[in-house]
């Protein structure tokens, strides 16, 4: 029987800790599940690989550097020929549990935002046949998506799910809040717990929930007061049409949050103090003292999880027949 006690002693302790974090409105980052390996690999070599780009030195990895937090850390991304970027570059890091892709929601999920910036004159500036084209004349390539998809042919469908699929590996868990989640309740320091208290009874996690915290609905920017910018992107309303969805964006996710600066779509706030008390005062109509901010700051900054490690990918050689590189034409 004293066994036994033990097994329902530690059956009960789950069902609390169970109970608790069903309680928070921010959920634990699970690792990485249900994917396909063998596209995974290949994935990561599309990911890095800059000769999907007219130029030969722009890769995904160029905006979204995965030893930067998933992003690039500039005000907007800079495309082929040093153009400046309309929009801030999200991070790629736990974009898997978006509702959608890019800032207005106009890629349904990762396959599709992966074939955008190839074809987008102001990023990769080449075209999905060009970069098939590519793809098909390297010899080792044409042998790694016979293994992965069963056939030497080569298109974009392909290559996009591919990188999905490597994207949807790049998941943060075992952040110090997803350890306290989980109850280990010296994870987190009182200043930290205060601004999780704080960043909940202010009412930020009406939007920033969920595992992402973020990533899960549509907003307006400016709530209580009008945002100003000088920003061209509409949000929301350039994919519906809908003027009432102008000015909506994509709620970014907080998780890695003091790695992913500068912050919000225009990439306006340089950091994360500047970036609380801005969204304290349009959002919530409320004003953080030093102190508060601080707190709040100080708990976001616990969201940061394991970072993606791995090898770095070997590409394969061009070969003759490759489209050579254009990166000064």
């Amino acid at each position: 029987m004293k066994n036994g006690s033990v097994v329902l002693a530690m059956v009960a302790s789950l069902g609390l800790v169970s109970a608790s974090i069903a309680a928070e409105p921010i959920q634990v980052i699970k690792p990485v599940q249900n994917i396909n390996l063998a596209q995974v690999e290949l994935g990561k070599k599309l990911y890095f690989d800059p000769r999907l780009s007219i130029s030969g030195f722009i890769s995904c990895n160029s905006c979204h550097n995965l030893s930067m937090g998933g992003t690039d850390n500039l005000k907007t991304s800079i495309g082929h020929k040093w153009a400046q970027g309309p929009i801030n570059a999200p991070t790629v890091l736990n974009s898997s549990l978006n509702l959608a892709q890019f800032w207005d929601g106009r890629a349904k999920d990762l396959k599709e935002q992966a074939g955008g910036p190839i074809a987008n004159p102001g990023e990769m500036a080449s075209n999905h046949t060009l970069a098939v084209e590519v793809l098909q004349s390297i010899p080792g390539y044409v042998r790694e998506f016979q293994l992965v998809f069963g056939s030497d042919k080569i298109d974009i469908d392909k290559v996009t799910q591919a990188i999905a699929e490597f994207e949807k590996t790049l998941v943060t868990p075992n952040s110090r809040f997803d350890q306290w989640l989980l109850g280990k309740k010296d994870a987190l320091t009182e200043e930290e717990l205060a601004g999780y208290e704080l960043f909940k009874s202010s009412g930020c996690t009406s939007c920033h929930n969920g595992p992402a915290v973020g990533g899960n609905s549509f907003q307006k920017m400016g709530v209580v007061e009008p945002y100003k910018t000088s920003n061209k992107a509409e949000g929301l309303a350039a994919v519906t049409g809908k003027d009432a969805d102008r000015f909506k964006f994509k709620v970014p996710t907080l998780r890695n949050v003091e790695l992913t600066y500068p912050y919000f779509h225009d990439g306006e706030a340089e950091t994360l103090t500047e970036a609380v008390d801005v969204m304290g005062r349009l959002q919530l109509g409320k004003k953080f003292t030093k102190e508060e901010n601080a707190q709040i700051v100080a708990f976001l900054k616990t969201l940061t999880g394991e970072q993606p490690t791995f090898l770095m990918p070997i590409l394969p050689p061009s070969t003759d027949k490759t489209p050579r590189s254009k990166p000064f034409d």
